[in-house]
């Protein structure tokens, strides 16, 4: 049995148990065809670690997360062919700290929709354009974003379904009517661009679904051409149009002086967070809302005193 079958094996069983592996299969299959391009007909440890830690400049966080993926296929395999290595635990572990996030402001998101737009596939240009702006709106996780289906997306209430999030948790994410207003555009123009476009609401020019990999390279060559500031311990990503949107909601709330804490449950349910501790995180990991909450704590002390 080849490798590529073994993989789609190994995924069939993973998802009779109720794991969805998008992400993993998309990524496993990249790891097959690096295998096969390389003449291998069995996974080693190096093979392995040279394919989690590419590219180079990859977070480590994204390195130990390739690696556990090829662990779970490689220890599937080694039940059938003793030749295979498994990459043991401990190797390329994960950072122990989160990274500082990257704040995006109100501009430079629209250079990065603009930049989107300039992208000489019009396809891909009208695409990428969208799902930047849904991000940024929203605050969802990308995942969430492509996995949309054209039935997920309600413009005449201004509503998405996210159906089988993390955690397979599924939820109703209300959108701003700007927003709602910038969605039926694309719709429209999408059937026009792309007229075989499958039942998935953001259309590849090919008409299927983006994958998630080429969606990170387009957005994080666009971060490039924008000039956006890139420090070392501080890199513009997707996943921070989430974490962005957060501390803008955080911030215009502490600007209009609402019980913050009351309303952050509120917070989490919208963007699908199983422990409210994962949105407190945002207050702790933002030095702009540790002051602010600072400055009403000692406005309320005076008061009192």
């Amino acid at each position: 049995m080849t490798l590529r079958q073994s993989l789609e094996n190994y995924l069939a069983i993973r998802r009779e148990f109720g794991n969805q592996l998008s992400t993993a299969g998309h990524l496993l299959a990249q790891f097959v065809t690096f295998l096969e391009e390389r003449g291998a007909d069995f996974v080693t440890v190096e093979l392995a670690l040279a394919w989690a830690t590419s590219p180079p400049d990859c977070r480590p966080a994204w390195r130990s997360a390739r690696l556990g993926m090829v662990r779970g296929f490689a220890r599937y395999l080694h039940a059938f062919d003793s030749r295979t290595g498994v990459p043991p635990l401990g190797l390329l572990p994960r950072a122990r700290k989160r990274a500082t996030p990257y704040l995006y402001s109100h501009d430079q998101v629209r250079s990065l929709m603009a930049g989107a737009r300039a992208i000489s596939s019009p396809r891909r240009a009208l695409t990428s354009e969208a799902i930047i702006g849904l991000l940024a709106a929203s605050g969802l996780r990308v995942g969430e974003a492509l996995a949309l289906e054209r039935g997920d997306v309600d413009l005449s209430e201004g509503v998405l379904t996210i159906r089988h999030a993390k955690f397979d948790k599924s939820r109703l994410v209300p959108l701003h009517p700007s927003c709602v207003a910038a969605l039926r555009i694309y719709a429209s123009r999408r059937d026009q661009l792309i007229p075989r476009a499958g039942p998935a609401f953001f259309a590849s020019p090919t008409g299927k679904r983006v994958h998630h990999c080429n969606f990170w390279t387009t957005f994080h060559a666009l971060v490039s051409d924008v000039g956006l500031e890139v420090r070392p311990l501080c890199r513009a990503t997707v996943h921070d149009l989430r974490h962005s949107f957060a501390v803008n909601v955080l911030t215009r709330w502490n600007v209009e002086g609402a019980d913050v804490a009351a309303k952050l449950p509120s917070l989490s349910t919208y963007m699908g967070h199983v422990d409210p501790a994962d949105t407190y995180w945002y207050l702790s990991a933002t030095p702009e809302l540790v002051e602010q909450a600072v400055i009403r704590l000692e406005a309320t002390y005076e008061v009192e005193s």
